[in-house]
């Protein structure tokens, strides 16, 4: 393919890894704040902060500081998966915490009328 810039190459899978774990990381750091409405948009931040690092990375190639072809159109689309997986498996995951926490709490509630 032309630039050598295959949509199967180990830097695709890089992009996709990077922008995941950085939304699942910065994601988790804004549950463990003090402050609610941080806390409730906890993957939207997580999401906006890898957005913003994969998005930098795209400049910093396009600019020379890293030894590559330039900015790439296919690794800001595998960013964009890695945040989607991400934003994915945390939502997936804080519906099902909030559905065990209400089953208990029903439980709870249960044994508080017997």
């Amino acid at each position: 393919m032309e630039n050598a810039d295959d949509w199967l190459a180990p830097d695709k899978l890089y992009h996709v890894l990077f922008c995941f774990f950085i939304t699942i990381i910065f994601s988790l750091l804004a549950t463990r704040t003090r402050y609610p409405f941080l806390r409730r948009r906890s993957i939207w931040i997580g999401s906006m902060a890898s957005l913003a690092a994969g998005a930098a990375k795209e400049a910093a190639d396009e600019f020379g500081f890293f030894k590559s072809a330039g900015a790439s159109a296919k690794d800001a689309v595998a960013d964009l998966l890695g945040i989607l997986l991400a934003a994915l498996l945390l939502s997936l995951s804080k519906s099902q915490f909030l559905q065990i926490k209400s089953d208990k709490l029903a439980q709870i509630r249960g044994l508080e009328i017997v």
